[in-house]
């Protein structure tokens, strides 16, 4: 059924990724018109999380996600699949956890756990920019909204991202319009991972985008704006906007 004449437009529903919050996409804008529901990262469980962006909002949305808020995007279309009328996943991994990534987790756990909460953002600091020593003031903006985060938000993004599971079967199945966006340069979630998620999702289209690293939103506002443009179009086209 097209998108109704009259109808309110298709709400985004956002979700950042471990130890980010709704600044990380302060640059972006917004499709004009759409409601945009921001969903914070604070259950220990993949599934809950899911549960919480279907919470979000009513009927049917486009789901926009970076890395781990991209990997709850995957158990939201596994639960709820016609709920999704637009995905754009970006900076992210649909495999399942590596045996290295568990120890790493585990890793980092411990040390909030002993009150090194700030040792954890400076180790997580290097991977999210394109080059491993990000200027001060890159650096300073990543560490402030890390710590706005906290540290029991860190933890249970930890035990969620345990929780995740392969998602290539998923992927699949998925018959809406799909947008991927990788950072040329992102050593966390390299391009290879980008394109396994496009070839495995029918028609998805991937950008690469040149000299970026994990944080697309803060390095490309301007690719992920056009994207995100493009995308509610296209899911207007293919898919019924909730009506008040």
């Amino acid at each position: 059924m097209p998108y109704a004449e009259g109808a309110r437009p298709l709400p985004l529903v956002v979700v950042p990724g471990m130890l980010c919050d709704a600044r990380l996409w302060s640059g972006v804008d917004f499709p004009p018109g759409h409601d945009v529901h921001h969903v914070d990262l604070r259950r220990p469980d993949v599934g809950a999380l899911a549960e919480d962006v279907l919470a979000a909002t009513r009927g049917p949305f486009v789901l926009v996600g970076l890395s781990l808020g991209a990997i709850v995007g995957f158990e939201v279309l596994r639960r709820a699949p016609r709920r999704v009328a637009g995905l754009c996943v970006m900076s992210t991994n649909a495999g399942a956890p590596r045996r290295e990534q568990y120890a790493a987790w585990r890793a980092m756990d411990g040390l909030i756990a002993a009150d090194r909460f700030a040792d954890v953002v400076e180790r997580t600091l290097p991977g999210m920019f394109p080059d491993p020593e990000p200027t001060p003031g890159d650096a300073e903006r990543y560490r402030a909204m890390a710590h706005a985060v906290g540290a029991p938000a860190a933890r249970a993004q930890l035990a969620a991202q345990a929780t995740r599971t392969d998602a290539a079967d998923m992927l699949r199945a998925v018959r809406c319009p799909t947008v991927v966006l990788a950072g040329a340069r992102d050593a966390l979630c390299p391009p290879r991972f980008h394109r396994a998620i496009a070839d495995a999702v029918p028609g998805a289209a991937l950008e690469v985008l040149p000299d970026a690293g994990h944080l697309l939103p803060w390095q490309r506002p301007d690719a992920v704006t056009d994207a995100l443009r493009s995308l509610v179009g296209a899911a207007a086209r293919t898919t019924p906007a909730a009506v008040d």
